[in-house]
């Protein structure tokens, strides 16, 4: 169970309760920030003739554990990363909007799982870098969270997100998929229905009331 001080009635910097237009602002302001970290990082990679594409995973090399984070931040061209720029910004502010430290701690843990998958089961002579991991793991973690919390405003959420994106992650999944990493996107779903889990809010206990 996981705590989160960006709930309602959390209190912000100042001792002043954090509103809801707070958590809007904060959540906008990280995945506009995060968004443009993989831009830079993908110009940079362009000006440097590709110099960042080795930090992808390649599976099953000890070395290569420690491109496991890395690679979640890297893309193999500015279209790939377009691809994956709207489904991460709509679903990484969704899921922020819910409490910073929350968020953070689920993303971490889908970044760990899916790399580690990708790390185990990938291809051999296979490179695989990108945030698509991330952001099957944020669709899994979003409509699997409302049910976990019994929020009825979250399952709402969650499922609107499902009869948008549900047909276009299903077929991310599919081993028919030879262009994309379908292991990396079926880990990341996996973490981040996990995640739902593992972060799930702590509900108040009821008073007792002596007969």
């Amino acid at each position: 169970m996981y705590g989160d001080t960006a709930g309602a009635g959390a209190v912000g910097g100042g001792g002043r309760e954090w509103t809801g237009a707070d958590r809007v602002k904060a959540a906008a302001g990280l995945m506009a920030g995060w968004i443009a970290l993989l831009w830079v990082l993908e110009a940079v990679d362009l000006l440097t003739l590709h110099a960042l594409d080795p930090y992808g995973i390649s599976p099953r090399e000890a070395a290569e554990l420690r491109d496991i984070v890395p690679a979640a931040f890297l893309h193999f061209g500015f279209g790939h990363l377009a691809a994956n720029t709207v489904p991460l910004l709509v679903f990484g502010f969704l899921a922020a909007v819910d409490g910073i430290r929350r968020f953070l701690a689920v993303a971490a843990m889908i970044v760990v799982v899916d790399g580690l998958g990708v790390w185990l089961v990938a291809p051999a002579y296979s490179n695989t870098a990108g945030a698509s991991g991330l952001i099957f793991g944020l669709f899994g973690y979003l409509v699997v969270r409302g049910f976990v919390d019994r929020k009825a405003l979250d399952i709402g959420v969650g499922l609107a997100l499902f009869l948008i994106w549900g047909s276009t992650i299903l077929l991310g999944l599919s081993p028919a998929q030879t262009d994309v990493s379908w292991q990396g996107h079926l880990f990341g779903l996996v973490a981040g229905v996990a995640a739902a889990f593992v972060f799930r809010r702590r509900r108040p206990g009821r008073a007792a009331i002596p007969g």
